[in-house]
């Protein structure tokens, strides 16, 4: 039952970084790709029906957490409280620089917002790119189950720190494939100036994403020995990081080739199957310890009572069907090109 909740667990984070991935990758080259208002109104338009719905992902996935394994959600968030109290405020600002920046024509309250929302956008990536980092790297968990982490480190720190040079690595790889993503999403919902722009951008920032891919995986191998030496043994793995890898290069050949759904079905590959091998590189670890082993939290030591979890997946089997309908629902309402809407 354990071992059911951990996937449950890392396939709701999957799909929060896939589908909320595209619209903070919108986030990322809206300045870039969307120049006059009318343009930047068509790619809110293109994310506006959904990137409140996408968000509910992460808020499942937070209560999934504390359900089912509630010593690591008490060891994470206050260990990385002043990063979670981050990742708040970019949220935060992210919808109201949205719905916000409608309120008013005046040019400088347009701008402010739009520069607001590229911002957030740009740093709420970095963040989920270090979060995976801290992931993979392991945190300085102690025998008393919790942990203090700084902010920054350098790269003679003992333990490392929430930001430091291996977890920047991945925080400039989250930055680059989610803007890749989103990129690729706006080639798709999009017609004309915005459509070619985002054709160029994606182009070079799915080079440059699988370029970094493969120095995060060589990072991972020289700072991260144990992730990366549990992810060798495991041979069911192994074509999990080769789909990714020809996701992306399909992705790349098909927005050159303007097969526009295709690219986009293709870059949500190339995230969930980073994703998914990643947990499954951690599995049966949550929370990997920096300090000694055996003071890290798994799917036995973290987890709740089995009665609990059972009759969970009992209230959560129902619950997850209306959601997935309810999402297949809006995509098919909202297919086609996007329009300016109300932005």
């Amino acid at each position: 039952m354990q071992t059911t909740w951990f996937w449950i667990l890392a396939c709701m984070l999957t799909a929060y970084a896939v589908l909320d991935g595209f619209d903070f990758g919108a986030g990322i080259v809206y300045l870039f790709v969307a120049k006059a208002d009318d343009e930047r109104r068509t790619v809110l338009g293109a994310i506006g029906p959904l990137w409140d719905g996408n968000e509910v992902w992460l808020l499942a996935a937070g209560g999934v957490l504390v359900f089912a394994f509630p010593r690591v959600y008490a060891a994470a968030f206050s260990g990385l409280y002043l990063p979670l109290m981050i990742v708040l405020w970019l949220l935060i600002l992210r919808g109201i620089s949205i719905e916000f920046r409608s309120k008013s024509k005046n040019p400088l309250w347009r701008a402010a917002w739009d520069t607001t929302f590229a911002e957030s956008s740009t740093a709420m990536a970095v963040v989920l790119g270090v979060a995976a980092g801290n992931l993979v790297r392991g945190v300085p968990l102690d025998a008393s189950g919790y942990f203090h982490e700084d902010l920054f480190a350098g790269l003679r720190s003992t333990y490392g720190g929430a930001i430091d040079p291996f977890t920047v690595a991945f925080g400039i790889f989250g930055l680059v494939a989610l803007g890749a993503h989103g990129a690729t999403f706006l080639v798709w919902k999009t017609e004309g100036a915005v459509n070619r722009r985002s054709r160029v951008v994606a182009r070079r920032l799915w080079q440059a994403t699988l370029g970094i891919a493969l120095l995060a995986t060589a990072l991972t191998a020289l700072f991260a020995p144990a992730f990366f030496a549990t992810l060798r043994q495991r041979i069911v793995l192994w074509p999990l990081p080769v789909l990714a890898m020809a996701s992306g290069v399909l992705s790349l050949r098909w927005v050159s080739t303007e097969r526009e759904l295709p690219a986009f079905v293709a870059s949500c590959s190339f995230l969930a199957s980073f994703l998914v091998a990643t947990a499954g590189a951690l599995y049966p670890t949550i929370l990997r310890s920096t300090v000694n082993p055996a003071f890290s939290l798994d799917v036995e030591n973290a987890a709740s009572a089995r009665s609990g979890l059972s009759l969970g997946l009992f209230l959560w089997t129902p619950a997850i069907v209306l959601s997935v309908g309810y999402f297949t629902y809006l995509f098919r309402t909202f297919r086609g090109k996007a329009g300016q809407g109300h932005y």
